[in-house]
């Protein structure tokens, strides 16, 4: 057992510091004590002066040679070995490539920082057991554990579904024609047309819209190999606005039970751009605003306002 202990590290020298470190916490003290004293024993002023700071000194030296002492000690002792053993694992410190391939070190590290990770998820689990709420799925009991996980149905839906939604949409505006492709398999593709106000784009994922772009009527949509263009934005302002605004009405109209009631609420909104550039703001009562028509739609009232008026 001496000898495992004693790999990497000189005991002699470990001994000798633990001596030097007792000397320098000694001579440490004394110097606190001389401050502590201060100037005493003496019958002028100048002698305890003289006699307080030659014993000021002497202490200072002390310190200054036993923390040199333990300096030089403290190289002598050497660094302990890394080799502890996990079981079979400790064979891989044995690799005569150990600084090429420090898989034992590494090990050590990883189960280190597992340790620690452990630890601070069990502090993590006591407060939150703390703080939980009354009804979180540790206090409902043995029945909601047995209730059936609902499962994202939305998200395998056939596309004859899909093309039967977006048909009935269509034939809902007489006004807005909607024209559907699968370019990259499954997903869906609409190129929506308002009048002869403008287009939009529509990429979907089932019956979910992940992303839509708004173009002038007589702006191209297409790139150079027939695609729909899903990227570049429209070359004029109102409709990057409006592109802006659409994509709000995403993130306002989100029922995932009803997906179909999304895309037709959302298509509802956009229709009411029919009059983008013939309604007037219901706020002021103006056409244009900084060179814009009123861009904004109300979700409820589809009423038209300026960006800067609907606030």
């Amino acid at each position: 057992m001496a000898d495992v202990l004693s790999v990497g590290v000189n005991l002699e020298a470990f001994a000798q510091a633990i001596s030097a470190i007792q000397a320098l916490r000694s001579s440490v003290s004394r110097v606190f004590d001389c401050l502590k004293d201060g100037m005493r024993n003496k019958e002028t002023l100048e002698g305890r002066e003289k006699a307080f700071i030659a014993n000021f000194q002497d202490n200072l030296h002390s310190v200054n040679r036993d923390l040199n002492e333990l300096e030089r000690l403290s190289n002598l002792v050497g660094k302990p070995s890394e080799n502890h053993p996990l079981h079979n694992s400790g064979l891989l410190s044995l690799d005569p490539v150990q600084d090429k391939t420090p898989l034992y070190s590494q090990l050590l590290q990883a189960y280190k920082w597992s340790n620690k990770l452990q630890y601070h998820a069990g502090l993590a689990s006591g407060l939150l057991n703390q703080q939980s709420l009354k009804r979180s799925a540790n206090q409902m009991g043995v029945s909601a554990k047995r209730r059936p996980k609902a499962q994202p149905t939305t998200l395998v839906l056939p596309p004859q579904y899909v093309d039967d939604v977006i048909s009935r949409i269509d034939r809902m505006f007489p006004e807005m024609s909607i024209h559907l492709s699968r370019p990259n398999g499954t997903s869906a593709m609409l190129l929506v047309t308002l009048g002869k106000v403008l287009k939009v784009i529509v990429v979907m994922r089932s019956l979910f819209i992940d992303r839509t772009i708004v173009k002038g009527y007589n702006e191209n949509v297409y790139t150079e190999d027939g695609k729909l263009d899903i990227w570049s934005k429209s070359n004029y302002q109102v409709f990057q606005k409006v592109t802006d605004h659409a994509t709000t009405a995403l993130l306002h109209y989100q029922l995932p039970q009803m997906p179909d009631v999304v895309v037709r609420s959302f298509m509802t909104w956009l229709r009411s751009y029919i009059k983008l550039f013939q309604a007037p703001c219901q706020r002021c009562g103006k056409f244009l605003q900084d060179g814009l028509p009123p861009t904004w739609r109300d979700f409820r009232t589809l009423e038209a306002f300026h960006d800067t008026c609907r606030q």
